[in-house]
């Protein structure tokens, strides 16, 4: 074959590639919007099931009703066991609503303030973190800081950071990508500055600080700060699509059960999380729901205000391109809407 007609046939597959990409894959997302709306969140979780996800959990707490629990598909797959309402889960980012009451609860304490900034606090990044002297607590809490995102380092989750260090070693002496507060980033390096400032003010891991401040107060004992500190046939495995293997011994920080999760959700959002001057100060800082993801792992911490409903969803199939991301926010909102009939 000579040379222009390779560059043709190259030529006719990118096309087709791109036409694939952009219509195929959406389609699939259609057909799962607009397929009947089940007559019940069971029905519902098998029906995501069928669109490919290997397991799902639901907690949902409505108010003035039992907590009720939901599970489908595989706890693990190559055992075939089924899904398990209680089993534990990576949470990923919803982490950090936990983080957010943590430093609330520590600056109702006095012994954080949200206008100091990382050269008070860090003073070692001052001349690699840019605008180290003006970006403050509250700044990074809210992702206004402009510092760069270092999971967004190419190829990052081919071979995860495992320590502080390795983490902030990806975005030290680069240059910011906004002037702080200037603009509006989502920024994992935020919180893992923000981790390290807690445990330097606290002296000691700030787990145990949430643990002793509102985890054992809420009765939550499902809910953990490492791998490291569950027996590991309890959590849930993960999968990503074209990765044969199991995900769940990459240690991605806090793991918990959905029931956890949904009453940790609860209290945030009645306030009963708080001590007096508390609601106040995290209400200027940060949201009252969240999301997660990390490979193998999506997790939505939901609260419906209209409904009074605190709904917590765990998926345990990822892939790169977001595709199950986007399906899973259309099965989130047709459990609400089944929800909202059933109220």
């Amino acid at each position: 074959m000579n040379k222009s007609k390779s560059i043709i046939i190259l030529r006719v597959v990118l096309v087709v590639s791109v036409v694939i990409s952009m219509f195929f894959v959406p389609w699939q997302l259609v057909k799962a919007w607009i397929l009947p709306l089940p007559e019940t969140i069971e029905e519902q979780l098998d029906e995501a099931i069928g669109h490919g996800f290997d397991g799902m959990v639901v907690y949902v707490d409505q108010a003035k009703k039992p907590p009720q629990f939901y599970a489908s598909g595989l706890h693990h797959r190559e055992s075939e066991t089924p899904a398990q309402p209680d089993a534990l889960f990576k949470i990923a980012s919803i982490s950090k609503l936990y983080d957010a009451v943590a430093v609330t609860k520590l600056v109702n304490d006095g012994k954080l303030s949200l206008d100091k900034t990382i050269a008070d606090y860090l003073p070692e990044l001052v001349g690699r973190i840019e605008y180290a002297e003006t970006i403050t607590l509250r700044l990074m809490i809210q992702h206004r800081s402009g510092i760069p995102n270092f999971t967004n380092t190419p190829n990052f989750w081919a071979s995860p950071t495992k320590t502080y260090n390795e983490s902030l070693s990806l975005i030290l002496d680069k240059p910011a990508n906004f002037e702080p507060d200037e603009d509006y980033e989502y920024c994992n390096t935020n919180y893992l500055l923000i981790n390290k400032i807690m445990d330097d003010v606290l002296g000691y891991n700030n787990f145990q600080f949430k643990r002793e401040q509102f985890l054992k107060p809420l009765g939550l004992y499902n809910t953990f700060g490492s791998l490291n500190d569950v027996v590991l046939d309890d959590v849930m495995s993960g999968y990503h699509l074209g990765y044969p293997f199991d995900l769940k011994e990459e240690d991605y920080g806090m793991v918990a059960t959905a029931e956890d999760v949904g009453i940790f959700l609860r209290a945030l959002n009645d306030g009963s999380l708080f001590e007096e001057g508390e609601q106040e100060i995290y209400a200027s800082l940060y949201k009252y729901e969240h999301s997660g993801w990390v490979p193998g792992y999506q997790s939505f911490a939901k609260y419906y205000e209209e409904l009074d409903t605190v709904v917590v969803l765990f998926y345990s199939t990822t892939d790169e391109k977001l595709y199950n991301w986007n399906l899973s926010e259309i099965i989130n909102k047709r459990i609400k809407k089944i929800i909202q009939h059933k109220s």
